[in-house]
């Protein structure tokens, strides 16, 4: 049963976010208006992430009620009964906290720092996405989903930069691998994205202009690693499923997105990019002139929605070591599907940059399945020297 759970999963992961990042793609690049006039991008990053936030809240509150156990109450449905803390070493392997027959009542302090904890990760996720999407107009689509498969680099350089610490030696050779692919990626490009990015006589981007897609990609990769620290902190203090958490924190974001879009905000670079009344008026007025963005938007909401299902299902079920060598190939078949689909065109000296990226990827994930398979083994022999006793 457990391994068809897992090739559902595995399948679920692989489809939704592979047709994900085609919409993604898509909405990177101008759109024909309507009376074919004008091509124009859709600039209202806020809108679409109200979007999949909305749609991801549905599903997770969905998801949870047809899993609900006949003895819950709706706080534990919700994941907001009070528990004692939870020691965990892997993300989400908590079980969900709904299967005692007594009834809490929900203690207020309890409730209130895991919801803040939501708002924290809702607000680090808002304030993310636009710069993913802001990269895509100075980068080339692969270039980002090889720089987002390196999370490990600004978590290592902020880790090291602001608290002195060390990491096992295996750590800096996977940074030195990853940056020095990352180099040769970028150097070794001549693809222009589509958009208005400045390039040089030749038609190549600037390497100013790739400086500036590479911050954004930073920043966003910055705040990923703050909102993959928060929720680590939330499995480890509270007893929470992946689908309470995922509903909690999409409902959020959608609560502040939703409000932002109708605040009459003037122009602010990346995180509000139209001067045009507010991003809702923006957005609608857009879908009303340009139809054929309607598509590419309902699948990147849809998809996003019931791949983050399948994500917080692997996550809670088999833990975060295989939901990292899950998505680790995930994103190396989304940079081929991109390839193929947008037909991009990566000069070998890329193609050898983004093997050894994910050479060295592919090292820290050897590693860390050797440590857990190692700690398995410990607790097998303990187990089995207490049951001599």
């Amino acid at each position: 049963m457990s391994f068809v759970r897992l090739g559902l999963c595995v399948v679920g992961v692989y489809s939704m976010f592979l047709l994900w990042a085609i919409a993604q793609e898509r909405l990177s690049v101008p759109f024909q208006s309507i009376d074919g006039a004008s091509s124009d991008k859709f600039r209202s990053p806020l809108f679409l992430g109200t979007c999949q936030s909305a749609l991801s809240a549905v599903s997770a509150i969905l998801y949870i009620f047809l899993r609900r156990g006949p003895s819950q109450t709706l706080t534990q449905t919700l994941g907001l009964a009070p528990t004692l803390p939870v020691k965990s070493t892997t993300n989400g392997t908590a079980k969900a906290n709904g299967h005692s027959h007594h009834h809490h009542q929900p203690d207020t302090t309890h409730v209130k720092s895991l919801l803040l904890r939501y708002l924290q990760c809702a607000m680090f996720i808002t304030s993310a996405a636009p710069f993913g999407f802001a990269a895509l107009s100075y980068i080339t689509y692969p270039a980002m989903v090889l720089g987002k498969s390196c999370k490990l680099v600004p978590v290592m350089l902020m880790n090291v930069l602001l608290y002195r610490r060390r990491f096992a030696p295996h750590k800096y050779l996977v940074v030195a691998m990853v940056t020095l692919g990352i180099t040769m990626f970028m150097g070794f490009g001549n693809e222009k994205p589509s958009s208005k990015a400045k390039a040089d006589a030749r038609g190549e981007l600037s390497a100013y202009t790739q400086l500036i897609g590479i911050t954004y990609l930073l920043i966003n990769l910055a705040i990923d690693g703050a909102t993959n620290s928060t929720q680590d902190e939330i499995f480890a203090r509270y007893r929470v499923t992946g689908q309470q958490m995922m509903f909690w924190i999409n409902l959020f974001c959608t609560v502040l997105t939703a409000v932002i879009s109708v605040l009459p905000l003037p122009y602010i670079p990346v995180l509000h990019p139209s001067d045009s009344g507010t991003e809702l008026q923006g957005a609608l007025e857009f879908i009303r002139t340009h139809p054929s963005v309607v598509t590419p938007l309902a699948q990147f909401a849809l998809t996003g929605a019931l791949g983050q299902l399948f994500i917080f299902e692997t996550l809670q079920h088999f833990g975060s070591l295989t939901l990292v060598t899950i998505t680790l190939t995930r994103k190396l078949f989304t940079m081929l599907l991109s390839v193929v689909v947008y037909n991009h065109k990566l000069t070998p000296g890329q193609w050898l940059g983004t093997a050894v990226v994910f050479a060295g990827i592919s090292v820290e994930a050897w590693v860390k399945r050797k440590d857990v398979h190692a700690k398995r083994v410990v607790q097998e022999m303990e187990k089995a020297r207490i049951k001599t006793l």
